[in-house]
């Protein structure tokens, strides 16, 4: 199936939310990074998409397109969802929301670029899996010369400094990215140190108390994974999608090719 032919011709759109998000949709102006159709039926497609509008318009916009297309072949209907996004992990987590296997929308290997070390792997992954519990507050990416991406969320486990930070950056010689998370006692504080960079990221509070052993364990384990070639994604273990209510809306991130 071609990624943008959802095989829609014999269906209605199932509501006014379809019909706007198919209205709005240009195909033309984005490439496929990941995608999945699931089968014998065909009856979802999920596809993870780098908006090339997007670095001619306002500077900041998240770049990441994710896409969601649900058919009821029974009433010969469909439901469209798209969501933009800053951080492809965060595009995952909203696909995989919506019933798509973790393991089967990755970015690795060949035009990727790679996870610096074990540390931005188990921040991807803590997002991805993290269904609902971030509110998403702000984004912002750039690909110029400081090329990064970061999304501004509030942390609904967190008990002490719930406003988090999600930070990505690349470095494009060496072909890899890192993901950080930061902790920060309210918005302005975050807001802060995004316009004064004035000091590292602050590490979150579970990163040093008796949380931290855990932390570290869950990275000992990715790098073991991926030294014997492990694939750096988790599974879901689901192959029928399921249906959510719609979260906040999250604006996209940057393609991740070289």
């Amino acid at each position: 199936m071609n990624a943008f032919d959802f095989d829609l011709a014999d269906l209605a759109p199932a509501d006014e939310t379809s019909v706007d998000a198919m209205e709005a949709f240009r195909a033309g102006d984005l490439t496929v990074l990941s995608q999945h159709h699931t089968a014998p039926y065909g009856s979802h497609s999920f596809v993870l998409a780098h908006d090339w509008s997007v670095t001619w318009g306002t500077p900041g916009e998240p770049q990441l397109l994710a896409i969601a297309v649900a058919r009821d072949l029974s009433r010969s209907t469909f439901t469209f969802e798209t969501s933009h996004h800053s951080l492809a992990s965060f595009a995952q987590n909203w696909l995989a929301e919506r019933g798509c296997p973790l393991d089967r929308i990755t970015l690795r290997g060949g035009d990727y670029v790679e996870p610096a070390d074990d540390l931005s792997v188990q921040v991807e992954r803590q997002i991805q899996s993290s269904g609902t519990r971030y509110e998403v507050l702000d984004t912002f990416t750039s690909d110029y010369d400081s090329s990064e991406a970061w999304t501004l969320v509030r942390d609904s486990r967190a008990v002490q400094a719930p406003v988090r930070l999600f930070h990505e950056e690349w470095d494009h010689d060496a072909g890899t990215y890192t993901m950080r998370e930061g902790a920060f006692a309210d918005i302005g504080a975050a807001q802060t140190w995004l316009e004064e960079r004035s000091g590292p990221l602050p590490e979150p509070p579970e990163y040093s108390d008796h949380n931290g052993a855990v932390v570290r364990a869950r990275i000992a384990r990715i790098a073991l994974a991926r030294s014997v070639g492990a694939s750096a994604t988790p599974q879901t273990g689901l192959d029928a999608p399921r249906t959510t209510a719609a979260g906040p809306v999250q604006r996209p991130a940057p393609g991740r090719l070289r």
